[in-house]
């Protein structure tokens, strides 16, 4: 089954969606982003995704503060990334009380670091982003498109046993234009044994419909909710699930 997992992006402690990346193009959804999960948990979601905007744009995560608050506020099992490059980001972010930590940038710029974390802190602990613009992975919140293909970075990973990966289509993030089925599609046909989770464009019911077919272990969803596009009354299918 396919599991619902709403997002929260942060900056400067507001929830934020971005279009495509651009932090030029960005809607400012609730200045309290604890009511807003809060809201996910009352509809029977039981993870959370955040982001924080501003960590990754800047190289060391700034929502931690937060983070905590949300971890003790709310029984949601949240996974929190964001300019994560020391091993010092990894404890505090685990000392808030995330359960895993979302990682991007230094998976492809120091993959030795990472693999230092992972044999000290655990592969369950780590959520690998594999975020693509025009067929490479971009980093750095996006803002750099590296030569690395998506194929070579999610096969390089797996064959070092990581399993836990999120994909998003950036040319879809937040522009409600439905999900990059297809591509997550032809990444399972090639890694079949990898937990997937889509994440960008989910306009409504029927992209949730076609992503379960896929095959994908979960779906991150934000303006989808934001938006009203999507009823947590419509969602009973997907809701348990996980």
């Amino acid at each position: 089954m396919m599991e619902i997992i709403p997002a929260i992006d942060l900056i400067n402690g507001t929830a934020v969606r971005l279009i495509e990346g651009d932090f030029n193009r960005q809607t400012i959804y609730s200045e309290n982003p604890l009511s807003v999960a809060l809201s996910f948990q009352d509809a029977g979601l039981r993870r959370l995704h955040i982001v924080d905007l501003e960590g990754a744009r800047n190289g060391a995560p700034k929502q931690l503060k937060l983070l905590h608050t949300l971890c003790r506020e709310t029984d949601l099992n949240i996974d929190f990334g964001g300019g994560v490059r020391e091993r010092i980001d990894v404890e505090k972010i685990l000392e808030a009380g995330a359960q895993k930590v979302s990682i991007g940038s230094i998976a492809l710029s120091d993959p030795k670091t990472v693999m230092d974390w992972i044999a000290e802190f655990g592969y369950e602990t780590f959520f690998v982003g594999a975020d693509v613009r025009d067929g490479h992975i971009a980093t750095h919140a996006w803002l750099r498109k590296s030569k690395v293909s998506l194929t070579g970075f999610i096969d390089y990973w797996n064959k070092l046993g990581v399993a836990d990966f999120f994909c998003t289509d950036i040319s879809r993030d937040g522009t409600l234009k439905g999900p990059a089925t297809e591509l997550y599609r032809d990444i399972l046909a090639d890694y079949p044994n990898i937990n997937l989770v889509a994440s960008g464009g989910v306009s409504g019911v029927e992209d949730l419909e076609n992503l379960s077919e896929t095959g994908v272990t979960g779906v991150i969803i934000g303006k989808a909710f934001y938006e009203g596009k999507l009823d947590f009354n419509h969602l009973k299918p997907w809701i348990y699930a996980g």
